[in-house]
């Protein structure tokens, strides 16, 4: 029996284009300017990007100087992670404080697919939880879905999990995820992506899951191996 919906955001809650398109053009846009006005309180971030840099400098990956005193090589190779679509936990940390200061002076108003404010209205009433796992950061995942062009939803979400719980790919990630206090169990967990390789793991991990077919994702190389879903009102 399904307790818990744990959700993926890129073409699953919200569009690809949006994310692509908008967020992490305007992060990209303003990441100069950003990393030079706070360079002080992001050093956290530059001292995990410098093993990064390492690894992308010897493999011939990126070529060009990174200095950690120098905020514009910093923002170089940050824009150039941006483009590469690293999930690099540093860069998701810096876009999240870039997204924030977006949203909070209104130049950003995030996108959900119209179904997903019914669907959290009827799982909450149903008395199950919906957690979210994005290789976004918290940060960036809590703002996305306080700024909708829907309303606030942070109401209805328990839980934000990114990274740091580990890699989403990972089947140990699930089992993380559904051993926290006050979880049920992993096998009342129901994860819904539309990567199936995220999938995969999920169910290694002994989840239910779904995967999400919406407009503007990826065609599928293939018939899908999952159970797939065009919309959240297919659940029931």
């Amino acid at each position: 029996m399904v307790q818990a919906i744990l959700l993926d955001i890129e073409g699953t809650t919200t569009p690809i284009d949006f994310v692509h398109n908008t967020l992490f053009s305007y992060a990209k846009e303003k990441m100069s300017e950003f990393v030079r006005q706070n360079f002080g309180e992001i050093q956290t971030e530059i001292e995990q990007l410098k093993n990064e840099y390492k690894n992308d400098f010897t493999n011939q990956i990126y070529g060009r100087d990174f200095s950690e005193d120098v905020p514009e090589t910093v923002a170089e190779y940050l824009r150039f992670l941006v483009d590469a679509d690293r999930k690099s936990t540093p860069l998701k940390s810096l876009q999240g404080k870039i997204w924030q200061q977006g949203y909070e002076t209104g130049e950003l108003v995030s996108e959900v697919f119209d179904d997903v404010p019914t669907a959290f209205e009827r799982w909450q009433s149903e008395q199950k939880m919906i957690a979210i796992y994005s290789s976004g950061s918290r940060l960036a995942q809590q703002l996305l879905f306080k700024y909708t062009n829907r309303g606030d939803l942070t109401g209805f979400i328990a839980e934000y999990f990114d990274t740091h719980i580990g890699r989403k790919g990972d089947s140990e990630s699930y089992r993380r995820i559904a051993s926290m206090e006050s979880f049920p169990q992993v096998e009342n967990f129901l994860f819904i992506s539309d990567s199936e390789a995220e999938l995969d793991a999920a169910r290694e991990a002994g989840m239910d899951t779904l995967l999400a077919i919406r407009p503007g994702n990826a065609p599928l190389a293939e018939s899908p191996k999952q159970r797939f879903i065009r919309s959240f009102d297919e659940i029931v």
